[in-house]
């Protein structure tokens, strides 16, 4: 299966999100900092990185851009509460691969890992 990075400032989503994709055999890696997430992406190259928007330090925007610079081929999908046309456009135009409302439900969050990571191939 993929390896996968979650990025949100909030552990617990993280975590939430690694027990639901190791249940599909998904090695994932969480992280709350940025700067980590982005050495682990560039050190590691995960098959698909899942970004929450509102983040401590960046935004998930400003991350997605970091991440296509130094580890282009990962997938990434983005994740936020707070939905805004604006967030989804840029996060798409700068190579979102999918852009999901939390809370995202269990199959919800199957179905576009197994979509993105199907695509990609």
């Amino acid at each position: 299966m993929a390896d996968i990075m979650v990025l949100d400032d909030v552990i617990d989503a993280g975590i939430l999100i690694k027990r639901i994709l190791e249940r599909k055999g998904h090695t994932v890696a969480v992280f709350t900092d940025e700067e980590e997430a982005l050495d682990y992406a560039q050190n590691n190259t995960p098959a698909l990185a899942i970004l929450d928007i509102k983040l401590r330090k960046m935004t998930g925007v400003e991350v997605l851009a970091e991440l296509k610079k130094r580890s282009s081929q990962t997938q990434v999908i983005m994740l936020t509460g707070y939905p805004t046309l604006e967030t989804a456009r840029e996060s798409l135009k700068l190579g979102a691969n999918e852009y999901c409302v939390k809370p995202i439900d269990k199959e919800e969050l199957e179905n576009k890992v197994k979509e993105v990571l199907d695509a990609a191939m």
